[in-house]
């Protein structure tokens, strides 16, 4: 059964990083969620460039941080935030996009953030 980053994460999350840098952070539910993910390269630089519909460059890094079963990833914001015609002064509405992204099928994952 196909699952998504939604099924798989208790934390997903975007804000600010500086006027303007938006980053994402993905906490999952536990290290078998974490590997599957990681492993499937769904969430690849160019991969978040495209969902995000930006050029490569503007995804300045992506981390996966085992220890804590987690990923982060930073990009240029399309706009400066609170610029004029900013709909997301604090960034913290970006991260739905990832929401739906589908994991291909792997190791199986047990759900339940402590």
């Amino acid at each position: 059964m196909s699952q998504t980053i939604g099924d798989l994460a208790c934390v997903i999350r975007s804000k600010n990083a500086g006027p303007f840098e938006l980053t994402l952070d993905i906490i999952f539910h536990d290290a078998a969620a974490f590997h599957r993910v990681r492993e499937s390269g769904v969430l690849g630089a160019a991969h978040i460039a495209r969902l995000y519909g930006l050029p490569d460059a503007a995804v300045t890094s992506v981390h996966f941080f085992a220890p804590a079963n987690a990923f982060k990833a930073t990009f240029t914001r399309p706009m400066v935030s609170g610029a004029v015609g900013d709909t997301d002064v604090y960034g913290s509405q970006q991260h739905m996009p990832l929401v739906d992204v589908i994991v291909p099928d792997s190791l199986a994952t047990a759900a339940g953030c402590e």
